[in-house]
């Protein structure tokens, strides 16, 4: 036990070195793949855009439509802001809104406001429950979605009824408009609305404005403009005015400060839910690592082991958590086991100093056989640092001998 307490200290965690060595080609690796994402992304941003942008020849781009458009005289302009959007609805102007539902309660309020009476048109793409019924007042999204995306007409709608079949479903809406037209349904409830503006303003040649409630956006997409019929239906849809603006919105849009959203605001809808489902999963896991199902069973080791190289290895512990009280106290236990029956003393009196002292210092006929000592040596406090641990070791092993002296 004494050679336990003077081994040099050694450290089994790795240190930094050791750490970076390890780690430094994942690091690397990280560092590459990040660099090169990041060229990518600038080389390519000025060539590439968003979904439903009309200047992005990507399949879920809309750059096919603006040119069919533009073919037939109907200017294109895309426009990222709340306020270029209220300032270009006019009689002669078709307004496209691409992700309304991007927009904030307040913007959808005031863009409404802005787009009604103005006798131009109005087309609102896939917008959800919320957004709808701010942006065309009783007009109600169903929470079912279509179950199939190419739907008929099915309505009196000239333009539905000269595109024929499309790829409107999506979002299914429900109108109290009286006059509102309710095209290509799907269990009864429109996928495609049109309902006039009802202040009854008109554009040029008596043509009134509207609101056009679009339930998917797949007819504005290049890769599905010519399926079906959803090329005609999209530039009748947005070919009906001199001029349209194309309006996506963007999370950094600053012209109305009073509409600034939180981090929370910005994350999907289902975030919480998705959340909960992982704190979920991650307890049943949990559960399931942690389960017992009975008693621990004792197991023989493998490979037998020598008691000197377990006493040296508790021995190491000791040290590393600087436990020179625990050290002290099974290194004095351990000698009053062995001193006892060598004194007369039943072992279960061992560690009684009232059982094991007297009869000791029966034992001992010299000056270390004063009971005192022998007390403080067997049953006093732990030492206050290494180097009277490693006394107390000597003493106890000194006293030992001096014992078994015959």
């Amino acid at each position: 036990m004494t050679t336990e307490a003077t081994l040099p200290s050694t450290s089994t965690s790795p240190g930094a070195r050791q750490v970076w060595t390890r780690a430094r080609g994942i690091v690397l690796a990280l560092v590459v793949l990040l660099t090169a994402a990041v060229a990518i992304a600038v080389v390519r941003s000025d060539a590439r855009h968003g979904e439903l942008d009309p200047r992005s020849a990507d399949p879920y781009g809309s750059r096919a439509v603006a040119e069919l458009l533009a073919d037939r005289g109907v200017s294109t302009r895309v426009v990222t802001t709340l306020d270029d959007a209220r300032a270009a609805a006019g009689p002669d102007t078709t307004l496209l809104v691409a992700v309304p539902d991007l927009l904030t309660e307040r913007q959808q309020t005031r863009l409404h406001s802005a787009t009604q009476g103005s006798g131009g048109r109005t087309v609102l793409v896939a917008p959800g429950g919320p957004a709808v019924e701010r942006l065309a007042p009783g007009v109600t999204a169903d929470p079912a979605l279509s179950v199939d995306s190419t739907l008929a007409p099915a309505c009196d709608l000239p333009a539905a009824r000269r595109a024929g079949t499309a790829d409107t479903g999506g979002i299914r809406y429900s109108s109290g408009h009286i006059e509102a037209d309710a095209c290509y349904p799907s269990r009864r409830l429109a996928t495609l609305l049109r309902i006039p503006d009802p202040s009854g303003a008109a554009a040029g040649e008596g043509t009134p404005g509207d609101t056009v409630v679009l339930g998917a956006p797949d007819i504005l997409y290049n890769n599905h403009l010519d399926e079906h019929g959803n090329a005609s239906l999209a530039l009748q849809l947005l070919g009906s005015r001199d001029h349209l603006v194309w309006y996506l919105p963007s999370v950094s849009d600053t012209t109305a400060p009073d509409d600034e959203r939180s981090f929370f605001d910005l994350l999907p809808s289902g975030w919480l839910w998705g959340t909960l489902q992982l704190f979920i999963a991650a307890a049943l896991a949990a559960l399931w690592r942690a389960r017992r199902l009975g008693p621990l069973v004792p197991e023989k080791l493998p490979v037998a082991i020598r008691a000197s190289e377990t006493a040296e290895g508790r021995a190491r512990l000791y040290r590393k958590a600087n436990a020179r009280d625990r050290a002290a106290t099974a290194l004095r236990s351990a000698t009053r086991t062995r001193l006892a029956p060598l004194v007369g003393t039943p072992v279960a009196q061992a560690h009684t100093p009232e059982a094991l002292l007297p009869a000791l210092s029966a034992h001992l006929h010299d000056a270390h056989g004063d009971g005192r000592s022998l007390h403080t040596l067997l049953f006093g406090p732990p030492p206050g640092d290494d180097a009277a641990l490693i006394a107390l070791a000597d003493q106890l092993d000194a006293l030992e001998r001096q014992v078994r002296r015959p």
